[in-house]
């Protein structure tokens, strides 16, 4: 049996990507400028390319919106927004709706990747009929909003609100900003009302590593997320939140958000073929009146000095060409490069905090559809970066595409040091190198002298 019959909600729905179709959809490659020039370097600003790791993300959200309307269909609506009037929040919502999160390095790109997935959907769908029966209503499939920089309850709903308005030019906002008197209580109390008559699918919550700024400053942070988990258990609206590892600390210490805000923590890109896939798309969009050759010493440097952070490797690269613009040099070689570093001052971080690099991901040819309640798990060990209730994440090192550090010494076969790295029995090698007899030879002849 069909699901989705007698839900319009459900049925307006568009149909899930495929992973070739969400490449297709998101992916940004403008073509060359006719003639190299200073001018055409701001073309690598649109450059977008696809990764494996976003039709994951693609899959999260799209899943989300969907639980929403899984759990809410349109009489239960009617009956929760008839609660919300009645003051009744807690009779409201017998499922929890989908809440996780999506947390990664700067740079790396997840608030660009998830506005494209979100973009491949409609915002706004507008019903007129269902099934021959009049059916008047504009559904919202999501939200995005920033976390307020002061944490403020009454900030984040205004701008729940704002965005609201924007989606189907509607004048909410100025109502309610008319009632100067209006307490945060009653502003958040007509959000949920308002994401119940336009039946929001996702409210997607971007920086909120803000909240964590705030809470070590003014401990504002607690009113703001009992809000947001309200709005997810009184309307059934999904609610995800984005932002950089910072904010794994404000999720730890709440015990109720352990649960809620489960995701994918994003690592950079390994120096391996998944890098260099990305970067010989990058490469030919040189710019300069001569193309460098793609060396695997320029590909180490580029990786080295940007931490394997996509954001970084295109402005190195960008710096790169206009340096050799600005020196009269016809392309881009190491010195060059090292100059644009320079310039730059980048600071990639030495230790994370725990995730899943972006090389880790498995190739999008096939991506299997787990249930929704089960939305932090995928195959072939993706989610080792995936917080889960009460775990810790494990610490990982920067990585380098050239080692660092000095070259390992040669050390001779009767050597300790090598014996015990060896794993060898230390006796043994004392007594096969004859080491235990010379060491008591020593003593003797240190006791003759005394």
């Amino acid at each position: 049996m069909n699901k989705d019959l007698g839900n319009p909600l459900l049925t307006a729905m568009p149909k899930m990507l495929a992973p070739q179709e969400l490449t297709q959809a998101v992916q940004s490659l403008p073509p060359l400028p006719a003639a190299p020039s200073l001018e055409g370097l701001a073309l690598l600003s649109s450059i977008f390319i696809p990764m494996d790791y976003m039709y994951t993300l693609y899959d999260q959200l799209y899943r989300a919106i969907r639980t929403t309307y899984t759990t809410r269909t349109v009489l239960e609506g009617i009956r929760q927004t008839n609660a919300l009037f009645r003051g009744d929040a807690g009779t409201c919502c017998a499922t929890q709706a989908a809440a996780g999160s999506v947390l990664g390095v700067p740079g790396i790109g997840k608030t660009s990747t998830i506005r494209r997935c979100l973009d491949t959907m409609p915002q706004v769908i507008e019903h007129t009929d269902f099934e021959g029966q009049p059916f008047f209503c504009k559904q919202v499939l999501y939200l995005r909003v920033e976390c307020p920089s002061d944490c403020s309850v009454k900030t984040l709903a205004l701008n729940l609100v704002a965005a609201l308005d924007r989606a189907i030019g509607s004048n909410y906002l100025h109502q309610l900003t008319a009632l100067r008197s209006a307490a945060a209580s009653a502003i958040a109390a007509q959000v949920k009302i308002l994401c119940m008559t336009h039946h929001v699918g996702l409210i997607l919550v971007d920086e909120i590593q803000n909240a964590v700024v705030t809470a070590q400053k003014n401990k504002q942070v607690k009113p703001l997320i009992k809000f947001l988990v309200e709005l997810t258990n009184d309307t059934c609206t999904g609610v995800f939140f984005v932002g950089t590892p910072q904010a794994e600390e404000l999720f730890t210490s709440q015990e109720h958000l352990k649960r809620r805000t489960r995701g994918i923590r994003l690592l950079p890109l390994k120096p391996d073929g998944v890098y260099r896939n990305f970067l010989k798309l990058l490469w030919q969009y040189q710019l300069t009146p001569e193309r460098a050759e793609l060396t695997e010493a320029l590909a180490n440097k580029l990786y080295d000095w940007s931490g394997g952070i996509p954001a970084y490797i295109v402005k190195i690269f960008q710096e790169s060409q206009a340096q050799a613009f600005l020196m009269g040099r016809p392309c881009i070689d190491a010195k060059i490069m090292q100059q644009a570093i320079n310039i730059l001052a980048i600071k990639v971080p030495k230790t994370y905090a725990g995730g899943t690099y972006l090389s880790d991901f498995p190739p999008i040819g096939f991506q299997p559809i787990q249930p929704a309640e089960e939305s932090c798990k995928s195959p072939a060990g993706l989610m080792a970066g995936c917080k889960k209730a009460g775990c810790k994440p494990v610490e990982r090192k920067r990585l380098y595409a050239k080692k660092r550090g000095r070259k390992a010494a040669v050390r001779e076969e009767q050597d300790l040091l090598a014996a015990f790295k060896a794993g060898a029995d230390m006796l043994e090698h004392l007594a096969r190198f004859n080491l235990l007899g010379k060491e008591r030879e020593d003593e003797n002849g240190a006791s003759e002298d005394g």
